[in-house]
């Protein structure tokens, strides 16, 4: 009787699995579009209603931009943050009653490139155009406002720039706007454990940052090449500040605030609080996220109330079972310290800020 009972548990599993795997599959399908003879898909995304004042006529779309900005896949269907942020721009596009969006920061920065593609999806968005840059059926500029949680520095920041609108709470960290490589040089521990690195390269450069290499053995030449990456980069940060905010104090007049003369002392990388903030314009207001919802209301041409919505992403049992099936290799073990610490790369660029709390 056992054995049997047993056996029927397996098979109900057996048959929930395969259910679900086809249901998804459904899902999937049905969830793509067809472009000419191709069939493009993206993160599938479903709209729920974060705030019902009976008014569907009218709608702003939440957008949340929480923890290390990244490029990485972040689940089984090999979507990063940047495509659901892409994707969910799009949908709110497409959507003739979202007046406005509200882009939700609460981030300490992250990956130069991901940064910018976020940067560059919201200023198209703003013009009328897909996440991408290619011309949008609806076409309607809609305004982004910057709703700051309690970090919102370094690419957090990098990312509000562009925007129309940026509400901080007095309390937010924001600022660090600069960019950092970091490595680690074990050389040191190799030598006193016996093991020695053979290195054979095609070029005196190829093993730049090579962190089996004696420190004396890196030259000025190398270290100038590497500062002049950062600069560069760095350059192009205040320039996304500098066009951003001026775009936006163009629009919002007396509204807002215009950067002031001296910003530039300011962006060393050292933060701010967004009272400070608020004084050099690098943010507009010194608010909460209701004062966002406002402003959203206003520049979005809205009179009344309006519904507030957002796009997750959509889960199916498919996605539950697909757990089922990780190989043990991609098992791993975390070890809790208290937090999450961010998963630098090495020789990655990031625009990256300290990690406060209190």
């Amino acid at each position: 009787m056992i054995f049997a009972i047993i056996l029927l548990v397996l098979l109900g599993l057996s048959l929930l699995v395969n259910f679900s795997q086809l249901a998804g599959s459904v899902v999937r399908v049905s969830g793509s579009r067809s472009v000419g003879n191709s069939r493009v898909s993206g993160p599938r995304l479903e709209e729920t209603v974060l705030e019902d004042n009976s008014r569907p006529s009218a709608k702003i779309a939440v957008i949340d931009v929480n923890g290390v900005i990244t490029g990485s896949p972040m689940n089984q269907d090999g979507y990063s943050m940047v495509d659901v942020i892409k994707a969910q721009l799009d949908r709110a596009q497409e959507d003739n009653r979202v007046k406005a969006v509200i882009l939700r920061v609460d981030s300490p920065g992250g990956e130069v490139l991901a940064s910018d593609e976020i940067s560059d999806a919201l200023k198209n968005f703003q013009t009328g155009k897909k996440s991408n840059g290619s011309d949008s059926e609806n076409g309607k500029a809609k305004p982004v406002i910057v709703s700051m949680g309690n970090l919102a520095a370094s690419g957090g920041y990098y990312i509000s720039a562009p925007c129309r609108y940026i509400v901080a709470n007095k309390m937010t960290i924001t600022g660090s706007i600069g960019v950092i490589m970091h490595g680690f040089n074990y050389r040191g521990l190799l030598d006193k454990v016996g093991v020695a690195p053979e290195v054979y390269k095609s070029g005196k450069f190829k093993d730049m940052m090579s962190p089996t290499r004696e420190p004396e053995e890196i030259t000025q030449e190398e270290r100038d090449m590497m500062q002049n990456l950062i600069n560069e980069v760095y350059g192009d940060f205040k320039d996304v500040v500098k066009k951003g905010r001026g775009d936006a104090h163009e629009k919002n007049k007396s509204e807002g605030h215009a950067l002031a003369d001296n910003w530039t002392d300011y962006a060393d990388g050292r933060v701010l609080s967004g009272t400070e903030a608020e004084k050099l314009g690098f943010v507009d207001e010194v608010g909460n996220f209701q004062t966002a919802v406002a402003r959203a209301k206003s520049f979005g041409g809205i009179s009344g109330d309006a519904n507030l919505v957002q796009y997750p992403e959509r889960y199916d049992l498919s996605d539950l079972f697909h757990l089922f099936g990780e190989s043990k290799a991609q098992q791993s073990v975390k070890i809790d310290l208290g937090f999450d610490a961010p998963k630098l790369q090495e020789g990655h660029l990031y625009f990256m800020s300290p990690i406060l709390s209190h």
